[in-house]
């Protein structure tokens, strides 16, 4: 990695920078096209080394295990009580809306909630969560850097790339996929120049990445996302950072990102209602 002369310094953080406002998904996404336009194709393909090595080595890297419990941000964990204290909130279409994330979670076979299903998991996931109208964290919540959970995503109808990301990611949990296998992936997108985030899932410890994004339904490895360049990437047991010129190494317990504590606290809170 040190001799790599692609290496972007602008993909490097320092020990706590996860913890600074970036103010992803400012600008509303576009759905991509299939190929890079051909004048920035060069560019795009010599970032391709390290968005694949750190991407690898995010899902081999071991930390302490903080896992969440269980159950949370799950479709089956929403209480009526929650049902009722978001419709007051945001209106009378929350029960179908969340009817309807119950019913998707519901309908998948469970040959596919095993090992050998799990690809074919993406695809539909990917989709039914893309279906959330985009809207800036600002617009929707009147602040500059949100995360909402799964819960509040659905039933407000809106969502940025961290709320689809981490909706994504619990979704897979709920049908059993292993955390080991997903990370959630803050980059950089080229093609919008500003920061994105979104979610990656391992077939194998060492194999190239599966991307789940807003910006398009399709699920395509990273090889094939050369307008991403990796930032750094969690689950629910640690955070690896992006370091200039050597490995990706591993911060400690997700918990130390101030945005995912507090979403962990409101996903424990929504168990109560």
């Amino acid at each position: 990695m040190a001799n790599n002369p692609f290496y972007s310094p602008q993909a490097a953080v320092g020990p706590h920078e996860y913890n600074r406002p970036m103010l992803p998904c400012i600008v509303p996404p576009t759905r991509l096209r299939n190929k890079p336009d051909r004048i920035g194709a060069a560019a795009f393909l010599s970032r391709l080394p390290f968005w694949l090595a750190y991407l690898m080595l995010s899902a081999v890297a071991a930390g302490a295990a903080l896992a969440a419990s269980e159950g949370l941000g799950f479709s089956s964990s929403v209480t009526p009580g929650l049902v009722a204290h978001y419709a007051a909130k945001f209106g009378p279409e929350v029960r179908p809306r969340i009817s309807r994330w119950q019913e998707f979670v519901r309908s998948v076979p469970p040959e596919r909630r095993h090992s050998g299903g799990e690809l074919q998991l993406l695809g539909p996931v990917n989709t039914f969560f893309n279906r959330l109208p985009f809207v800036t964290d600002l617009a929707h919540w009147g602040v500059e850097d949100y995360w909402a959970t799964p819960a509040e995503a659905v039933s407000s109808n809106g969502a940025d790339c961290e709320d689809f990301s981490i909706a994504k990611y619990f979704a897979l949990k709920e049908l059993g996929v292993p955390i080991q296998r997903l990370r959630i992936t803050y980059v950089k997108a080229l093609r919008l120049n500003q920061a994105h985030m979104v979610l990656a899932y391992y077939p194998e410890p060492n194999a190239v990445p599966l991307i789940l994004d807003n910006l398009q339904d399709r699920v395509e490895p990273a090889s094939a996302r050369t307008d991403l360049v990796p930032v750094y990437s969690f689950n629910d047991e640690d955070v690896l950072i992006a370091h200039q010129g050597r490995r990706a190494t591993s911060a400690g317990s997700a918990l130390q990102i101030r945005l995912w504590r507090g979403l962990i606290d409101k996903l424990e809170m929504e168990l109560h209602y």
